[in-house]
């Protein structure tokens, strides 16, 4: 049962109205963040798990590596010094 009152009628209509806009205020207030994270994020250098495990067992690979090369160098100049 609709009503016959014209005021009524006007005053849902600004609701309605008043509802879109709102969700549309919304929707671009989401959509504007979303930008800002972004552009924010994406001057950051990230890496993946796999990329980051990767280079960690090559820098032990190669300390390990630099470590025998000091010992073969001492060993080496304590034998030329001797």
């Amino acid at each position: 049962m609709q009503s016959q009152n014209p005021l009524i009628a006007d005053f849902v209509k600004l609701a309605n109205s008043a509802a879109g806009t709102f969700a549309g205020m919304t929707r671009e207030a989401r959509e504007s963040t979303r930008e800002r994270v972004r552009e924010a994020m994406g001057g950051l250098d990230f890496v993946s798990r796999e990329e980051f495990d990767a280079v960690k067992d090559m820098a032990a690979k190669a300390r390990e590596e630099n470590e025998k090369l000091s010992a073969r160098i001492a060993a080496l100049e304590a034998k030329h010094a001797g």
